[in-house]
């Protein structure tokens, strides 16, 4: 199948932002793909051609994408940089450039989807001596036989910023409709597989019944299950009925994976871990019988038995260098509390099942331990408050409170699961422009646009400008961050690509006609930089709704 045929479906998606027509449009292209491209076309759809949980990346940044487009059309990268900064999108730049060279002929072949999506997934596995202009290599056979327009979505989905609007929710709305199956079946087989190549795959091969059948795989993380602000400890325990509340620990929720002797550790973000903590490995493996598992926890950095700053444990995760040494500065602990996948799914028992096999199956060590619960009902409801006070006391954030009889729903965000923080909650939002600032701040950007998600229309509503809460030192550090991410720079605004999420506090949600939210924040304060979350981990506008309600 010829790649231009997807990019018109692209180009069509990107001339909507009505959720329904976009759905159709998948559907109605899904069901004429073959079974082998299939998968293919549902990964560029999202942008990607690795899922988002691979370790595998093309490891190639703008710039070297601009050289290979100046290379390509025969103009200069200043040329480029030029038409990038005029457009604010570098695919849109590479396809009015070969429109100003439209008289040259340079293609010598038609693009097939295959084609691209091999050649864009063998950058990845590009190394060694000379790998940077071996990748840019393939990127230039790429160009060289494009369009336009193929040029254009070839160079976002290098950087994965493909901009068609379309999430997983609209490509799982599209499997159900191009294959006649019922969304219920459509999500579930997504959430225990965390592979939308694979579920369309099976929905156009065996229907509803081979969807049914996939289940959970060690090695293969999901989206955690997660949880809401509990608007009390006694009245959450009470409309429960009772709870399994847990200390809620401020450090990383990490997804432990174990098949056969391979052990991968996991982030929220799906991102794998396992190479920077080489020690909590072994701890593990002694702490679990040699059986296939998933278990989840949280990871904690501790300094005289105490747990400090969420930062430090954010740098052990992503070093990459002088690992031993990291090691010894930054001693980390795992607090486990669920257990996904014990020789089979355990998805579906109930959380106090869940929690005998754990405790059945894990011998704790000075490293591994089970987080610290208590077993709440209308008797003792009092023990809960003293777990929350306790947890206060000894550093932590707070308490969770869960429903025992539930079963694990990964990727949902519901009352089965709430958390209680001596804090006042905050909001998850993502960068996506700012202004530098002015006197001895002139260098740094000194206030930062942010945004959430509205589902609805899957697309970034802006919010706020947050200014305060920022040192010199986090400032500078996301002043360059910002210039890594940067589309547009205009006098002193700036705009960038949505990566950058920062948790803020406020005192008080207020409707606003000025962002396009609806609602806007009083006194916004950074609190910090959310490194181990991404854009899908934002909040969204439906729930500020929902807060302002409350």
């Amino acid at each position: 199948m010829k790649y231009q045929e997807l990019v018109d479906v692209f180009e069509s998606l990107s001339a909507t932002t009505k959720r329904l027509e976009k759905t159709d449009i998948l559907a109605a292209f899904f069901e004429k793909v073959d079974d082998e491209t299939l998968p293919q076309v549902v990964l560029m759809s999202l942008g990607l051609v690795f899922p988002s949980w691979s370790e595998e990346e093309q490891g190639l940044g703008e710039k070297l994408i601009m050289k290979a487009i100046a290379d390509v059309i025969g103009v200069s990268i200043a040329d480029v940089e030029d038409q990038v900064r005029e457009q604010g999108d570098i695919g849109a730049a590479a396809e009015k450039l070969y429109l100003k060279k439209a008289q040259t002929t340079f293609f010598s072949q038609a693009l097939t989807i295959d084609f691209v999506f091999k050649h864009l997934r063998k950058i990845a596995t590009v190394s060694g001596n000379r790998s940077t202009s071996r990748k840019i290599a393939i990127v230039l056979e790429l160009l060289s036989s494009a369009s336009g327009t193929e040029a254009k979505y070839i160079t976002r989905i290098i950087i994965e910023e493909l901009r068609i609007g379309v999430g997983e929710g609209i490509i799982r709305d599209a499997i159900s409709k191009a294959f006649n199956i019922e969304k219920s079946v459509t999500e579930r087989a997504h959430m225990l597989t965390n592979d939308l190549g694979l579920v369309a795959k099976v929905a156009k091969d065996q229907g509803e019944v081979g969807l049914k059948e996939l289940s959970l795989t060690p090695g293969k993380p999901v989206k955690p299950m997660l949880a809401q602000l509990a608007d009390g400890i006694k009245n959450s325990i009470c409309e429960m009925g009772s709870a399994i509340c847990e200390v809620k620990y401020d450090g990383i929720r990490v997804q432990i994976h174990k098949k056969g002797n391979e052990l991968n550790i996991f982030t929220r973000r799906l991102e794998n871990i396992t190479k920077a903590i080489p020690e909590m490995v072994d701890y593990i493996k002694e702490a679990f019988p040699n059986e296939d598992f998933i278990a989840e926890g949280e990871m904690i950095a501790t300094k005289d038995g105490k747990p400090i700053s969420f930062q430090y444990i954010l740098q052990r995760v992503r070093r990459k260098y002088n690992i031993d040494q990291a090691v010894k500065n930054t001693p980390l602990n795992l607090y486990l509390f669920d257990i996904l996948y014990f020789k089979e799914t355990t998805l579906d028992e109930p959380l106090y099942k869940r929690r005998e096999i754990l405790e059945n199956i894990v011998t704790t060590s000075g490293k591994i331990h089970l987080s610290e619960m208590a077993k709440i009902d209308e008797n003792n409801l009092d023990d809960a408050q003293k777990l929350f006070n306790k947890a206060i006391a000894e550093g932590n954030e707070g308490i969770m409170i869960k429903n025992p009889n539930e079963p694990y729903i990964p990727g949902i965000r519901g009352k089965k699961m709430l958390k209680f923080k001596a804090e006042p909650e905050t909001l998850d939002v993502v960068v996506i422009g700012g202004t530098y600032g002015v006197g001895k701040r002139a260098h740094f950007i000194g206030s930062y646009l942010v945004a959430l998600n509205d589902e609805e229309d899957n697309e970034l509503k802006t919010l706020a400008y947050v200014a305060t809460g920022l040192d010199d030192e986090t400032l500078a550090k996301l002043t360059d961050l910002m210039n890594k991410y940067k589309v547009v720079e205009k006098g002193t605004k700036i705009e960038v690509e949505p990566r950058i999420i920062l948790e803020i506090a406020y005192s008080e949600i207020v409707k606003s006609p000025e962002y396009q939210a609806g609602y806007s924040l009083r006194f916004p304060v950074v609190k910090r930089i959310r490194e181990d979350k991404g854009l899908h981990d934002i909040d969204t506008v439906q729930r500020l709704k929902t807060m302002f309600k409350g």
